[in-house]
């Protein structure tokens, strides 16, 4: 009997040791996560900290209490360039303020950079970018979000590139003198103005990258035809969750565009991600607009807003999470590859909609972890992470200066 007692005992150590042996070489995805975040660039295409900075100042060269980037956040969360957004209203196109608008946040981009210059780099190319990263220095992009700014010039383009603009999102919330939007009922163009068609040309031969977020359909189309260089999505998810909402790409146009080397960047808002947020934005827009026609406030005021709260409390918004992230990127990747896809997060820009696991920049090493649980390998983790935006943005640089070489040798 004491032999048995003693045999069961040594079986169970052995289990016991061989469970915390099997435990000890389960892999630390987070672990490795936060490795990778630190030894690949990472680039996000799309950070709406000016226009924030415009509504309410704080200092994001350190640690923040509010918005969803600062500096020491985004430090642990391993970001390299973050593109800052230079947002302007649909509205500042129609009063004439755009153009002023736009210069003033790309001043404070600047300021940025210019007060923690050990820490920050503005940066207007991937050269740029790629030394930067290699200093130690926050490389800050910017991208124009509404090509509103250029206010029927085309040498607007020009002057633009030249402050430090990557890209340019063609429209907003409105159609505007470019294109016509996805989220305006009113199609003024069908597509694009023939200003539009031609500032295609223009921005190919700037080497400014054309963001197809934001515009219609047939927008989209069209650009996809006239562009000499790939395109991108700067904060745009898969349509294939949000069935009939144009602000997000359908499959074909996926597919259309990564055929022509093209890169969509997965937006993190809850709404990009899932139809059960999607309906709970249009239910209580529906019911907002409703409340402002009837007591005859202005959208934009503050009871707008006071209605927009008193709804959420009523109505908890149904966040999405990590998982509903990765099945954005896993479709897109499933469709055409993991060298058409990366990281467009609209922090700062979606408001209180970010998903549980992905709340602001110190969060990537999180979506990162997930990638490493699916087993992608280290060289597709580091094209989501920022190698297929670089090589989109290097392909406008480059198209644009053996355009400019060639008609300095007097090519047609």
């Amino acid at each position: 009997m004491k032999f048995l007692v003693m045999t069961a005992c040594a079986a169970a150590c052995v289990l016991t040791v061989s469970t915390a042996m099997a435990e000890e070489r389960k892999p630390d995805y987070q672990a490795s996560a936060h490795m990778l975040a630190q030894k690949y660039m990472l680039l996000d295409t799309h950070i709406d900290v000016p226009y924030r900075l415009e509504e309410e100042w704080s200092d994001v060269t350190g640690k923040t209490e509010t918005g969803d980037f600062d500096y020491e956040r985004a430090r642990k969360g391993g970001l390299n360039i973050p593109f800052m957004s230079i947002y302007t209203p649909a509205e500042s196109g129609d009063d004439g303020g755009a153009f002023e608008l736009a210069n003033r946040l790309i001043d404070r981009v600047e300021a940025i950079a210019g007060r923690a210059p050990r820490k920050f780099a503005i940066v207007k190319t991937p050269k740029q970018a790629l030394k930067a990263r290699q200093l130690g220095l926050m490389g800050l992009a910017m991208g124009m979000e509404n090509g509103s700014p250029l206010e029927g010039s085309l040498e607007n383009v020009e002057f633009f590139k030249n402050r430090g603009i990557s890209y340019i999102t063609l429209a907003h919330s409105l159609s505007n003198h470019i294109s016509d939007s996805s989220y305006d009922e009113e199609r003024r163009w069908n597509g694009l103005s023939p200003f539009g068609k031609e500032l295609i040309g223009e921005m190919n031969r700037q080497g400014v990258m054309i963001d197809i977020s934001h515009v219609s359909d047939e927008a989209f189309w069209q650009v996809l035809e006239l562009s000499k260089v790939p395109v991108i999505a700067s904060h745009s998810s898969a349509r294939a969750f949000t069935p009939g909402w144009e602000r997000n790409m359908s499959d074909d146009m996926i597919k259309a565009m990564a055929e022509k080397g093209g890169v969509i960047q997965i937006n993190f808002g809850s709404s990009f991600l899932t139809q059960e947020a999607r309906e709970w934005y249009d239910t209580m827009s529906e019911a907002r607009e409703a409340y402002l026609e009837k007591n005859g406030f202005d959208e934009h005021g503050a009871e707008a807003e006071a209605f927009g709260e008193a709804w959420r409390e009523d109505h908890p918004f149904p966040y999405a999470d990590l998982s509903d992230v990765v099945a954005n990127f896993q479709h897109v990747i499933g469709l055409v590859g993991v060298e058409h896809v990366g990281i467009g997060s609209d922090f700062d820009g979606v408001g209180d909609s970010l998903p549980k696991g992905m709340k602001d920049v110190s969060d990537y090493p999180n979506l990162i972890a997930e990638f490493l649980r699916l087993e992608y390998s280290f060289e597709d983790i580091a094209a989501i992470m920022g190698g297929n935006l670089m090589r989109v943005w290097q392909a406008s640089e480059t198209y644009a200066q053996e355009t400019t070489a060639a008609q300095a040798a007097g090519a047609p």
